[in-house]
């Protein structure tokens, strides 16, 4: 029997260990990692390993997984990716597992400055990131100084800004503040909503040349090509949407796009090697294929995962406002067990000075008993002042009297205060009662939702037609050598009928002018703490002040006739 090999799968949250056969393709793989962690939303990941030659590689699912050029160790390593981005993620993104790996992903993309982001939009993604992880902000709990362990802005920006991370963790916590009632889930949408936005979010780049030789790259992202100048990442010159292209292939170095538009000359361009080819055509191949996927209407399958996040969604927000609810009877619980403990102290406290005082009264009622009989021993030896003497005596027992009536009016007080003091403690246990039945119903509740979770994941079945279709041709470059390598796209007709709502989308700050405010007085305050800035931050700048954003120039670049933008790419 051939021996198994040790598999590990890296996801941004766990490590998966797997022993696979000789024969197990990258489909079983791949299938048994998204089983593993819940997934059903699997046609945007892929599982990628360093190949033979040291280049990242995407594993192909059609094929074993090791008759691919994977670098020899033990256990083979692959990370669990996402390989193709969504158009918009408050649309597409339907799990919340789905959306968690998205978020790990795109958060350290940013962090490690693979995606630029301005340091004022830094500042306000790390704010969602921190109530993703702290819930609502408490001063009592979140001191100064509660951030100090986390990695929440890129090292670019706090090397450029003259700020302590005293001074980043004020400003980051100023915005955190405002996002008070927002659950984990809805952080983490927030956070892509902007990171999508990003000028180099969800964008594969490529080291091509054009016939002059003019060294460029080229971009292949959810919504078609884009050709950028070398010493530009952020800003596209030329912009074809995947609704314009025909059919795409590669021979040898050499990679061709047919566009839909007859009239236009093959869009043709070089790489440096025939490797990159293979991967260019296949990021274009699954782009293109949920590209039009997103144009049609939801499969079942899709339209049922949806229907369940919604009854997921819907259950989990009662549960919460249960649970809130609970929370917030157990608060007023302990709320009243304090004040009832403080008006026992208060009673005991009073208790204690009518005891004292009592005590007093009995100190004082001997030293009359004494003056008494004093008086009684000056009336026998000095008969002569008998008169006097009897008198004093009249008035001592007057005194004594009323202390007397001042003790039995003290020792009533003091028993009418024990018995409120024991009723005082009575309720103090009906509450402690209260309090301890409230939380072994909010376990409860806890256990059942857990329940629901595992008998969740049990049903989930892998649906096996939605991965997106890898093209079959060898991986070994001597073998493609002198051929040609195609995929048809799109015809005419069907390309005529697709829409492109991207070019008049707007950004997430664009439609919040609060935000859009804040993000511009940030910006301001940061530029004055600025010591020098990088080469993109003084492009993004600039494309500000011509008013341009992701969509606007995307919008720009895709004007005119496809063959005038062929035309513009080679005098390039």
């Amino acid at each position: 029997m051939p021996k198994p090999v040790n598999v590990r799968v890296t996801t941004m949250d766990a490590e998966l260990e797997f022993a696979i056969q000789p024969s197990t393709t990258g489909k079983q793989l791949f299938d048994q990692v998204v089983k593993t962690i819940g997934l059903r939303e699997i046609w945007f990941f892929g599982l990628q390993y360093i190949d033979d030659k040291n280049f990242p590689t995407w594993l192909k699912l059609n094929k074993k997984v090791l008759g691919q050029e994977i670098k020899k160790e033990n256990p083979m390593q692959f990370k669990f990716r996402a390989k193709f981005f969504p158009e918009d993620v408050s649309e597409e993104l339907v799990q919340d597992i789905t959306q968690r790996l998205f978020f790990m992903q795109v958060k350290d993309a940013i962090l490690s400055d693979e995606v630029y982001c301005p340091p004022e939009t830094c500042v306000l993604l790390a704010s969602y990131s921190v109530q993703a992880k702290y819930g609502d902000y408490k001063a009592d709990i979140h001191k100064p100084g509660f951030l100090a362990n986390d990695r929440l802005l890129p090292q670019r920006v706090m090397d450029q800004h003259s700020l302590t991370r005293e001074l980043w963790e004020e400003r980051i916590t100023n915005w955190y503040k405002e996002h008070k009632g927002l659950i984990r889930e809805d952080c983490m949408l927030e956070y892509l909503k902007i990171s999508q936005d990003l000028e180099m979010y969800g964008v594969s780049y490529f080291d091509i040349k054009n016939k002059k030789s003019t060294e460029l790259f080229l971009g292949v992202d959810a919504l078609g090509l884009n050709i950028y100048e070398k010493s530009d990442k952020l800003t596209p010159k030329i912009g074809f949407p995947w609704s314009e292209i025909r059919n795409i292939s590669f021979n040898d170095k050499k990679f061709i796009i047919k566009p839909i538009d007859k009239k236009a000359p093959d869009f043709t361009f070089l790489a440096p090697r025939l490797r990159i080819n293979k991967r260019i055509l296949a990021l274009c191949m699954g782009n293109h294929e949920l590209y039009m996927r997103r144009r049609k209407p939801d499969t079942i399958e899709v339209q049922q995962m949806k229907a369940q996040a919604r009854e997921e969604r819907e259950n989990k927000m009662r549960d919460r406002a249960q649970l809130q609810k609970e929370r917030q009877a157990r608060e007023d619980a302990e709320r009243q067990k304090q004040e009832l403990e403080n008006r026992l102290a208060r009673f005991e406290n009073e208790s204690v000075e009518a005891r004292a005082q009592l005590k007093e009264a009995e100190s004082r009622s001997e030293e009359l008993e004494v003056e008494k009989r004093a008086a009684r021993e000056e009336a026998e030896e000095l008969a002569r002042r008998k008169q006097e003497a009897e008198e004093e005596k009249l008035r001592l027992e007057d005194e004594i009297n009323a202390e007397r009536q001042n003790k039995e009016e003290i020792l009533a007080l003091r028993l009418q205060q024990e018995e409120e003091a024991k009723q005082i403690q009575d309720e103090v246990e009906r509450q402690k009662e209260r309090a301890a039945r409230v939380e072994a119903e909010l376990e409860e509740v806890r256990q059942q939702e857990a329940a629901a979770r595992a008998e969740l994941a049990a049903v989930y079945s892998m649906p096996q037609q939605l991965h997106v279709v890898e093209h079959n041709y060898d991986d070994n470059e001597e073998n493609v050598e002198g051929g040609t390598t195609q995929d048809d796209l799109l015809d005419e007709e069907t390309a005529l009928n697709l829409s492109r709502p991207e070019e008049d989308r707007v950004t997430a700050a664009e439609k919040n002018k609060h935000l859009q405010a804040q993000l511009a007085s940030l910006s301001v305050e940061l530029e004055k703490s600025g010591q020098k800035q990088t080469q993109y931050d003084v492009i993004f700048r600039e494309n500000m002040r011509k008013g341009q954003d992701k969509y606007k120039t995307l919008k720009q670049i895709r004007q005119g006739n496809t063959k005038q933008r062929i035309d513009e790419f080679e005098s390039m």
